[in-house]
């Protein structure tokens, strides 16, 4: 496909409470579904630019409630990951996949070099730099923000249900995730799993891996079976039951000697 200038597209990024006092920093990589009007349709479907290898279903309504609960700054992303996947480096075949899950993405099929390298310009670059430069912002006046990432996955996956309802995933660094997981289990009633249904050996902790390990700051990665956040009450109170966690788990940190 010949790809047209993606200029007018807007922003790759948004940032909601920029001023929060708390020193979580929410990330929602896979937010929306949205596709530049310069690449059409992609060849989906309707139905396909929806479904869940466009985006992540209820997770910004998640992402939205913690901001709130939290009085956290969150980083969403505007455009669907069929564009790029922020959540993955530039060297990786998934950043602009030709195929997810058992779908054909027909127009990311035979990009050139051109091709992707204007799609990371455009959108992979604006978005981790907005990302970086409030981390070092923070950093530089001795704050040290925590990095949470806010994603879901599917009931099922190549045909085989997945019991896990909530996902807690680290990089190098598991102190928050553990105790996250932990507390998640006590308090929340869902099937809280560590590492699953993916961990780093997957590739998906790219963000964490950019932002937080090289300055060791604590953070996780939540990741919420859709099916439980498909409307905006049940998103509202998975962010209730989430925030009550968040807030523990960081003063249990702290209480152990990390700063958070």
């Amino acid at each position: 496909m010949s790809q047209l200038p993606l200029s007018a597209a807007g922003s790759p990024v948004t940032v909601i409470r920029a001023d929060a006092r708390s020193d979580v920093i929410l990330v929602c990589e896979h937010a929306a579904h949205r596709l530049p009007r310069a690449l059409g349709t992609l060849g989906l479907t309707p139905e396909t630019r929806l479904a869940h290898i466009a985006w992540d279903p209820g997770a910004l309504g998640v992402a939205r409630g913690l901001s709130r609960g939290l009085q956290a700054m969150l980083v969403a992303a505007t455009l669907s990951r069929l564009v790029y996947d922020l959540n993955r480096p530039p060297d990786s075949p998934q950043a602009c996949a030709d195929r997810s899950e058992v779908f054909d993405i027909p127009d990311n099929t035979g990009l050139t070099a051109d091709d992707r390298l204007a799609r990371t310009e455009a959108i992979y670059l604006p978005f981790h730099d907005t990302l970086h430069g409030l981390i070092a912002r923070r950093l530089a006046v001795g704050r040290r923000p925590v990095l949470v990432t806010v994603h879901s996955f599917t009931p099922v996956w190549f045909g085989t249900p997945r019991a896990t309802e909530l996902g807690v995933i680290h990089d190098a660094d598991d102190r928050l995730a553990r105790i996250v997981a932990d507390r998640a289990v006590a308090t929340t009633g869902l099937r809280v799993a560590l590492n699953d249904p993916y961990s780093a050996a997957d590739g998906v902790t790219h963000t964490l891996r950019l932002h937080a390990t090289p300055y060791r700051l604590p953070h996780v990665m939540l990741e919420l079976r859709n099916d439980l956040i498909a409307t905006p009450d049940a998103q509202a109170d998975m962010a209730r039951r989430l925030t009550a966690v968040l807030t523990a788990s960081l003063a249990q940190l702290a209480a152990e000697g990390v700063p958070a």
